[in-house]
Formats: structure tokens, sequence, C-alpha cells
């Protein structure tokens, strides 16, 4: 019984037009750009936290956190304080959102964007600054 056999020349044709178009298509579509917010952000709100860590208090305790996160009433107190000298630490463009254990500053955290994130641990709870850009 014969059997049938495709020439070699053909197989070869068929493989290399898969390749060719394989690589066309990659060049086609692409891939997606990798996260390059992410880190940025990341690095905003840890040299954010790492400021208002360090700065002394205005009224009293070992640091501004400390001094904010110690009573409602002094975050009451030092609220307004505290969202202007987050916004004069980070760029007009990036937005952000301090939250402690007595409340939160600054704008809520948007669905779908990415954020930055860093959280300072206190005596008397955790601060977490969160930024976007806007």
């Amino acid at each position: 019984m014969p059997r049938a056999q495709l020439p070699l020349s053909l197989v070869e044709v068929a493989l290399g037009t898969v390749l060719i178009l394989g690589v066309a298509l990659g060049f086609a579509l692409g891939t997606p750009a990798p996260d390059r917010q992410g880190p940025q952000l990341d690095a905003y709100a840890s040299d954010t936290a790492a400021l208002l860590a360090n700065d002394p208090p205005r009224h009293s305790g070992a640091t501004r956190l400390q001094e904010i996160v110690s009573s409602p009433t002094a975050f009451d107190r030092e609220r307004n304080a505290l969202s202007n000298r987050v916004a004069r630490i980070l760029p007009d463009n990036v937005l952000f959102r301090v939250e402690t254990p007595h409340g939160a500053v600054g704008t809520p955290t948007p669905q779908g964007v990415s954020t930055g994130t860093a959280t300072v641990p206190t005596g008397h709870g955790s601060v977490q600054i969160i930024v976007w850009y806007a």
C-alpha cells in the first residue's frame, strides 16, 4: 500500500510561515507595560512617613505622629496641621490619606488606582499613609 508524503520543502515553508506570523503577532500585540507607578508611590509614602515620624511635636509627645495618635482630642486639634504638613511634603500631583486610630485626613482613597502605602507603628496605634497620583 503506497503512502502519501508531503515534500519536505512544503513542511519547511509551513513552519517558517507560522514562525514569522508568531513573531509579527508578538510585535503587533505587544506586552503590557510594567507598573512603574507602584514603586515610586511606595517611596513617596515611606518618605512622608519617615518625615512625620521624625518631626518634633507641636504640643506634647516624642514625635508629631505620637502626638496625633495619643488621644481623639489631640487628633482633632492637630488634624489641619497634619493635612497641611503632608500636602507640603508630597508633590502637587500626588493625593494622600493618613489613617490613624482616631480618624483620617486627606482625600478618600479611590478604587482602581495604583497606590503606595507606608505604616508607622506608634505607642498608641499604627498610622497608615496612602498616596496616589491625581
